[in-house]
């Protein structure tokens, strides 16, 4: 039997393991790589080629980077490859009808939620940030809409209470390799039949902007740390001290709720005695607690602060930051 022609489309580190894994099994036939252009890319803003781009190239696989893929050129180079499949890994751009009805087994996607849940560009993130326990992959055929095709095979697993956006993503990342061989295989034997989602328990999960990271003091400190978790490391967790951004880290304080205002212990200078109780009860209010840095939460909780960092300065402990701000009274994040 002759292997799989597949193309393969992806642009993140996401997409390595299962690139890896069809390039090691003599069935599958990885005959061209797709990706996003090169772009300017972190700090000092370098251009730079795309993860799956560099495995591609040292593979020795013949890479195309199309600024758009509904352009004409885009529809041509598929056409001549002429792939049984084409497997899509967080490439980064929607793809039109057109070239979705090429290959004969369909355009195959791992998405990183369990489908119909979280549809979108940032499935992992949300997950976190919405206090989800459980989640995982989908392999599905790609339609027009935004993940909206018949589901394949899925993938469950288990969120660890502490589990950043990174750590999961490094999880499912591994795990979807041999989930989409399976499919693979279940496919080109005739052995999968693809399920139609349930569109009324559909969830999305869209790109992630500046202002997700913004804490409201009003949620529970639960919920600001799922959101602490699930946005890591951009946009993170920020909030506004004295007029600065400031962004922090840290975790529900134990014995929730936190008891507001108890004595200063471990060399701390004390937080001001003259506040008001509603002052230390107002969401972002700043004490110091059993030694710790809290921040006043919704629902009678507080934050236990890990780390702080205010605008153009480096990252520094809690404990640093209440010796060094100097606390008033009745002072808060967020005001």
């Amino acid at each position: 039997m002759p292997p799989l022609r597949i193309t393969f489309c992806g642009t993140p580190a996401f997409a390595l393991p299962t690139l890896r894994e069809l390039l090691a099994h003599p069935e599958f036939q990885v005959q061209g790589v797709v990706t996003q252009p090169d772009r300017p890319r972190g700090r000092g803003k370098e251009v730079s080629s795309s993860p799956v781009k560099e495995a591609a190239v040292g593979a020795g696989i013949s890479v195309y980077q199309p600024q758009k893929i509904r352009a004409e050129e885009s529809y041509e180079y598929f056409r001549a490859a002429a792939p049984d499949v084409v497997v899509i890994i967080a490439y980064g751009q929607i793809i039109p009808a057109l070239l979705i009805a090429i290959p004969r087994l369909g355009w195959i996607n791992l998405h990183g939620s369990l489908l119909p849940k979280y549809r979108g560009a940032a499935p992992i993130h949300w997950a976190i940030a919405s206090g989800e326990t459980r989640t995982g992959l989908t392999t599905m055929q790609i339609d027009a809409g935004l993940d909206t095709g018949p589901t394949l095979l899925k993938h469950e697993t288990e969120i660890a209470p502490d589990e950043t956006a990174p750590q999961l993503y490094a999880r499912l990342a591994e795990a979807g390799a041999p989930l989409m061989l399976e499919t693979l295989r279940g496919l080109a034997g005739g052995k999968i039949t693809p399920t139609p989602q349930d569109n009324s328990q559909a969830t999305l999960a869209p790109p992630l902007k500046k202002e997700d990271g913004k804490i409201d003091w009003q949620l529970s400190a639960q919920k600001i740390y799922n959101r602490i978790r699930g946005f890591k490391p951009w946009p993170g967790a920020f909030t506004t001290f004295r007029g600065k951004q400031c962004s922090i880290w840290g975790k529900p304080a134990p014995g929730q709720p936190a008891a507001i205002g108890a004595p200063v212990r471990a060399g701390l200078r004390p937080a001001p005695t003259t506040a008001t109780q509603a002052d230390r009860e107002t969401p972002g209010s700043i004490s110091i607690n059993s030694g710790e840095v809290e921040a006043t939460c919704g629902e009678e909780t507080a934050l236990r602060l890990d780390f702080v960092q205010l605008e153009g300065r480096k990252r520094i402990t809690a404990r640093e930051f209440a010796n060094g701000a100097r606390l008033a009274p009745g002072e808060r994040f967020g005001s």
